[in-house]
């Protein structure tokens, strides 16, 4: 499944779900399926971001991934683990938005992939920005990162919607 049609289902599935539904947390540490949109909808364009830091760079970077960013993009995907962000970067996401708020807001991410879709493989390679956890990628490994992490949360959207009161 590409990017763009993972990410329209994403949006179009926002159209099922109650309002009450959207904010519901079933338990404590446990995110709301709102919190789960919002969280994918930030990282989204924190990765395009830099992606276009990428495609603006004059910088040619030597240094490459860690082990576990060679072993990611190896595998095309996050492995099926539940990952555990440090406490400082781990606040718990919005809860407030509306479905037509998160719509909008998914909306957004998909124009923003749509105009670089074309664009990202004529930035040099070179130019990279760093990951935290993964190393340093260029411009096409931040813009793949999205549809990766989209499809990673794709196991803990099903378990939230298990957990909702019908």
């Amino acid at each position: 499944m590409t990017e763009f049609k993972l990410i329209n289902t994403y949006k179009n599935e926002l159209q099922k779900y109650s309002l009450e539904q959207l904010r519901y947390i079933s338990e404590e540490g446990v995110w709301s399926i709102g919190q789960m949109y919002d969280h994918l909808i930030l990282v989204a364009h924190e990765y395009l971001d830099n992606m276009e830091t990428c495609a603006i760079s004059n910088d040619e970077q030597p240094l490459g991934k860690t082990e576990f960013g060679e072993h990611l993009f190896k595998n095309g995907g996050f492995p099926p683990i539940k990952i555990k962000l440090p406490d400082e970067l781990n606040a718990p996401p919005n809860n407030s938005d509306s479905k037509d708020e998160l719509i909008s807001r998914m909306e957004q991410v998909i124009l923003r992939l749509g105009k670089w879709e074309s664009k990202v493989d004529n930035i040099n390679p070179n130019y990279k920005v760093e990951h935290g956890g993964f190393g340093w990628l260029n411009a096409r490994e931040w813009y793949d990162l999205v549809g990766m992490h989209f499809r990673h949360h794709l196991r803990q959207k099903d378990e939230l919607e298990q957990r909702l009161v019908k």
